[in-house]
C-alpha cells in the first residue's frame, strides 16, 4: 500500500534538511520537519478514502471485464499451488533456504558494523574499482540488499540501471564539471540548484517524466480501446453490468470453477452505500482537518483532489489491470505541478504540491492495489468482504507502525536523507525540485539544462517507442528510460550491486535453470529481510549511544604519508 512510500519521497521532501539540499524555497513556509503526531494523522486522513473509492466497481472489473490484475493472479496461483502436495514440500524447502541467507546477511551486517566508527568508513565505502571511480561513485559497497534486489529484478532493469551510472557519472557529469564557470557560476557548491545539482536533478526528472507520460498515454489508449471493446462485447451478451440477481448467461460457456469463484465474489456485498457514504464522509473530515496540518493547504485544493481522483483512480485500475503498471507515481507528480503553480512559492507552494502529491498517490494506488487483491480473492475463493476489512485493519495499523519506524530511523541516524550517505533518500529531493520546478518556472536553472532535459525528455520516449516497435527479439536487449534515470542522482554504487545479483541469478540459471527459478526469489528475500532487520538493532544501539570501536577507511597514498607525518608516524 501507499502508506510507506511517502516517507522517502514527497513526505520527508518537505523536511528542512531536504530543504537545505535543494538551496532554494527554504522559508518557513515551505518546510516542515517530521514529527510522529502530524504524520500518523495526516496518514489517517489520506490512506483510508482510496479503499473506498472503487469497491462499487469491483464486479465491472473483476467478473463482466475479466481484467487480468496479472500480479494478482500470479500471488493466487502460488497460494493455490501451496495447497498441493508437491507445493507444500517445495514450500519447505524455500522457507529453509530463506532463512538461511536471512541469517547470513544479518550477521554480515553486524559484521561490517564493528568497521563504522566514523563518516565514510567501513564496506559500504570500500573503493572496489579504485579511489578515482569511487569519487564518482562507483563501487561495490557489499550490500546484500541490493544484490538480492538485482536478483529479483529483470535482467535489463538491472542492466539499464548500470548503464545510466555510466552514462550519467561516468560521462555526463565530468564533462558539465568542466563547464564550471560557463554553464553555472563557479562559486556554489555541486549540491546547489544553480549548479551542477540542477543537472543531476532535472535531466533525471526528465527521464523519468518522459518515460511517465508515454507510458501514461500508452496505457490510457490501451484502457480506453479495452473498455470500448468490453462494452461492446458485453452489449452483446446477457451478462449484468451490476445486478447481482440478473441471469449469469454468456454467450460463451463458463466453467463451473469460473462459476463457483463468482458465487462467492458476489457472495459478500459490500453496500454501496457504505462505499459511496464513507468516501464523502472521509473527504469532508479531510478537508476539515488537513488544512490544520498544512495551513498552505487550503480547503479548496483537496476538494478539487477528492473530486478528480476517483476518475484518475479508475484509469490506474483498469490499465493495471491489463498492464500490470501502476502509474500511481506520475498522477503523484502531476499534482506536484498542478498545485504548486496554483499556490505559488510565496503562498508555500513548495509544502502544498507535496502533500497534494501524498492525497492523489494515497487514493489512485490503493484503489489499483485493492483491485489486485479483490483478483487475489476472486481465485482463491476468499471472502470480499473478509478481505476488505483485512485491508481497512491492515492500513490502520500501517498509519501507525509505519511512522514509527520511520521516527526510529530519523532519530537514530542524523545524516538519513543526506547524499552519498547510506540511507540518501533520492527521491525526496527529487520530488521536492519538482514542486520548485513548478513554483518557480524553468527561467531559474543553470545554461543549457533546460535545453538537456528536453532532450532527455525526448529521448525516454523515443526509446520506449521503439520497445514497442521493435520485435520481440530486439526490444529485450533496450535498456528502460526510467530504470536508467535513478542512478543520475544517487550514483552507481548500488547499481554494481545489484548487476552483481543478476550475474549471480544468470550463472545459476545456467548451471540449473528450475533451482534457479525456485530458489532464486527465497535466496534474494533472505538476503533483503536479513540486512533490512539487522537496521533494527544497528538503531537501538545508536540510540544507546553505543558506538563501533573501528573505522575503516581508504586513503590515497599521498593522503596516508600526509597523515602519517601529522601523526609522527613516518
Amino acid at each position: 500500500m501507499v502508506v510507506e512510500r511517502g516517507f522517502g519521497s514527497y513526505l520527508f521532501g518537505m523536511s528542512d534538511k531536504i530543504a537545505r539540499q535543494a538551496t532554494e524555497a527554504k522559508d518557513a513556509n515551505n518546510i516542515k520537519d517530521p514529527h510522529l503526531g502530524w504524520m500518523i494523522g495526516f496518514l489517517f486522513l489520506v490512506s483510508f478514502i482510496g479503499l473506498l473509492a472503487l469497491v462499487p466497481l469491483r464486479k465491472i472489473m473483476i467478473v463482466d471485464y475479466k481484467l487480468t490484475y496479472p500480479s494478482g493472479t500470479a500471488t493466487a496461483y502460488l497460494i493455490n499451488g501451496f495447497h498441493t502436495p508437491e507445493g507444500a514440500k517445495l514450500a519447505k524447502k524455500q522457507v529453509k533456504t530463506l532463512g538461511k541467507y536471512f541469517v547470513f546477511s544479518f550477521f554480515w551486517g553486524f559484521f561490517q558494523w564493528f568497521y563504522t566508527a566514523g563518516d565514510d568508513c567501513g564496506f559500504k565505502n570500500f573503493p572496489t574499482l579504485g579511489l578515482e571511480a569511487y569519487k564518482h561513485r562507483f563501487f561495490f559497497d557489499f550490500s546484500p540488499t541490493y544484490v538480492g534486489v538485482g536478483m529479483i529484478c529483470p535482467y535489463i532493469v538491472n542492466v539499464s540501471v548500470l548503464l545510466g551510472g555510466i552514462l550519467s557519472w561516468g560521462v555526463m557529469w565530468p564533462l558539465i564539471a568542466k563547464k564550471k564557470g560557463s554553464w553555472y557560476p563557479a562559486d556554489v557548491g555541486d549540491s546547489s540548484l544553480h549548479g551542477l545539482q540542477a543537472y543531476r536533478v532535472f535531466i533525471s526528472i526528465a527521464l523519468i517524466l518522459g518515460d511517465g507520460l508515454y507510458n501514461f498515454i500508452k496505457v490510457l489508449i490501451r484502457t480506453i480501446a479495452g473498455f470500448i471493446t468490453m462494452v461492446q462485447q458485453n452489449s452483446k451478451s446477457m451478462l449484468p453490468v451490476s445486478d447481482i440477481s440478473s441471469s449469469m448467461s454468456t454467450a460463451e460457456a463458463v466453467s463451473f470453477d469460473e462459476e463457483r469463484r463468482t458465487e462467492l465474489f458476489l457472495k459478500d456485498q459490500i453496500p454501496k452505500s457504505v462505499a459511496y457514504g464513507g468516501y464523502v464522509a472521509v473527504a469532508a473530515i479531510s478537508i476539515g482537518t488537513l488544512p490544520q496540518i498544512f495551513p498552505q493547504l487550503k480547503w479548496y485544493y483537496i476538494l478539487v483532489a477528492y473530486v478528480v481522483a476517483p476518475v484518475l483512480a479508475f484509469c490506474n485500475a483498469y490499465g493495471s489491470g491489463l498492464t500490470d503498471w501502476s502509474l500511481a507515481s506520475t498522477y503523484g507528480k502531476l499534482a506536484i505541478f498542478v498545485f504548486s503553480a496554483w499556490a505559488g512559492l510565496a503562498h508555500g507552494g513548495v509544502l502544498v504540491g507535496l502533500a497534494a502529491c501524498g492525497v492523489m498517490m494515497s487514493i489512485v494506488s490503493t484503489a489499483s492495489d485493492l483491485m489486485q487483491d479483490f483478483k487475489t480473492g476472486y481465485l482463491t475463493l476468499a471472502s470480499p468482504r473478509s478481505m476488505f476489512i483485512s485491508q481497512v485493519i491492515g492500513t490502520g495499523m500501517g498509519c501507525v507502525i509505519v511512522p514509527c519506524v520511520f521516527w526510529l530511523f530519523y532519530k537514530a541516524f542524523g545524516d538519513i536523507g543526506e547524499s552519498g550517505t547510506e540511507y540518501p533518500a533520492p527521491y525526496a529531493i527529487v520530488y521536492r525540485n519538482m514542486a520548485i520546478l513548478g513554483v518557480d518556472g524553468f527561467g531559474s536553472l543553470p545554461k543549457n539544462c533546460l535545453t538537456l532535459c528536453y532532450i532527455f525528455f525526448a529521448v525516454a520516449i523515443a526509446i520506449n517507442l521503439v520497445r514497442d516497435l521493435a520485435p520481440q527479439r530486439v526490444s529485450r536487449f533496450i535498456p528502460l528510460p526510467m530504470a536508467m534515470a535513478i542512478p543520475f542522482y544517487i550514483g552507481s554504487y548500488f547499481a554494481i550491486d545489484m548487476f552483481l545479483g543478476s550475474a549471480i541469478l544468470f550463472v545459476w540459471a545456467r548451471l540449473n535453470k528450475a533451482k534457479a527459478d525456485a530458489f532464486g526469489p527465497a535466496v534474494a528475500s533472505g538476503l533483503i529481510c536479513g540486512d533490512g532487520i539487522w537496521t533494527l538493532p544497528q538503531s537501538i544501539l545508536a540510540l544507546a549511544k553505543v558506538n563501533p570501536p573501528i573505522c575503516m577507511k581508504f586513503l590515497s597514498r599521498a593522503t596516508n604519508a600526509k597523515v602519517d607525518s601529522f601523526l609522527g608516524l613516518s
